[in-house]
């Protein structure tokens, strides 16, 4: 079976074809064309990333408000399992302190 090689891009590179996706009005497939990268992969990073951009600093990309809100939900998630498993503790340490004192 043959290992696959999936091509990497730095954030600024990301950043910069998020940027030109933006402000170029050329479609998302032809600057894929132009840049070399896979269809699609634009519209991907599109979803995932957003270029915030401050009068102090360079641009930088960060995770998208629907991507920062899954991560939010899979935190939550992983908590409420483990909430769910202390409350089952607790109620086998009540029984058996209850069946004691009986």
């Amino acid at each position: 079976m043959k290992d696959r090689h999936y091509r990497t891009y730095t954030d600024e590179f990301k950043r910069e074809a998020l940027e030109l996706l933006k402000s170029s009005g050329k479609s998302a497939g032809q600057l894929e064309r132009e840049l070399g990268i896979t269809p699609g992969m634009l519209l991907k990073w599109r979803a995932k990333y957003q270029v915030v951009t401050n009068e102090r600093e360079a641009a930088r990309l960060e995770p998208s408000d629907l991507e920062a809100a899954k991560r939010e939900i899979q935190r939550l998630e992983r908590e409420l399992r483990e909430m769910a498993e202390e409350r089952e503790i607790l109620k086998k340490v009540v029984s058996i302190f209850s069946k004691k004192g009986a």
